[in-house]
């Protein structure tokens, strides 16, 4: 089973490493079968969870590995991960100023002021998910491209573990969609759908991150140092906030820290 998957294609490789990303998102959004709503302690420590997670795949797997290959080339080590980072929070930044969204850690009844009707609080909550989940289908992507490029600091067990880093967080994802749909007397299949969808552009966004190793190697620490930085845009804008602002903040710190440590073991162990 594994001798197969190293020897498939690179884009195969990230599209299998996103559908099973895609595949946590809809496990995380069929919890709507089980119950209308969860407990919110529980949804704050798996959304710190999912931030610590974040955090340590964007070092580990995207930073740390765009540092390296930087070294080998014309520029200072630090030059292309600190642009392509910054360039990744402001590519955020700006979609999330240009496309207007409802934040997924935001209630329904909160957002009834300013989006007055259903069908509109719930699309602008999908998208919001949806956009989001682009920076991560395209790390995956970079990261199984990089590996097929044969750049000395990628490895194909990094970016397994950077794919499973970011199932593991898409999870609570899924859960953040369905739920707050199924409270709104959408239905629970229709409430699924949308929570699962949002992830659907995982894998096209890693198939566009694997070509764009090869279409501009030279690039590639900038790529990865995007990635990451469009991630780390999304855990302090989104995800922290998100898990304390309920008043757990202690339950949502410390996730975070277990989260950032088994993403740790699984790149360092596995890479």
């Amino acid at each position: 089973m594994v001798e197969r998957f190293v020897s498939l294609s690179p884009a195969m490789q990230a599209l299998i490493g996103t559908l099973f990303t895609w595949g946590m998102t809809a496990l995380g959004a069929a919890v709507v079968f089980t119950t209308k709503s969860i407990n919110q302690r529980l949804m704050d420590g798996m959304l710190g969870f999912a931030g610590g997670v974040m955090i340590a795949a964007s070092f580990w797997s995207l930073l740390s590995p765009a540092i390296e290959m930087a070294g080998e080339g014309a520029w200072p080590s630090w030059f292309p991960a600190t642009v392509g980072f910054l360039l990744g929070g402001l590519f955020l930044w700006g979609v999330d100023k240009l496309l207007p969204h409802l934040h997924p850690t935001s209630s329904m009844d909160e957002a009834e002021g300013i989006v007055p009707e259903k069908r509109k609080r719930s699309t602008l909550l999908v998208l919001a998910i949806t956009l989001h989940n682009i920076p991560e289908g395209l790390a995956i992507g970079v990261a199984f491209g990089a590996v097929a490029a044969d750049f000395p600091s990628a490895s194909l067990t990094g970016a397994i573990a950077l794919a499973i880093g970011i199932g593991i967080q898409n999870f609570p994802e899924g859960t953040a969609v369905s739920l707050p749909l199924r409270r709104e007397g959408m239905s629970r299949r229709k409430s699924f759908f949308y929570g699962q969808l949002s992830a659907v552009v995982e894998p096209v966004a890693a198939l566009i991150g694997v070509w764009a190793v090869y279409m501009m190697e030279p690039l590639l620490p900038f790529a990865l140092s995007f990635a990451a930085g469009a991630m780390i845009f999304v855990v302090v804008e989104e995800v922290v906030p998100g898990s304390q602002e309920n008043g757990h903040k202690d339950l949502a710190a410390m996730a975070l820290m277990l989260g950032f440590a088994i993403m740790m073991i699984l790149d360092v162990a596995l890479g």
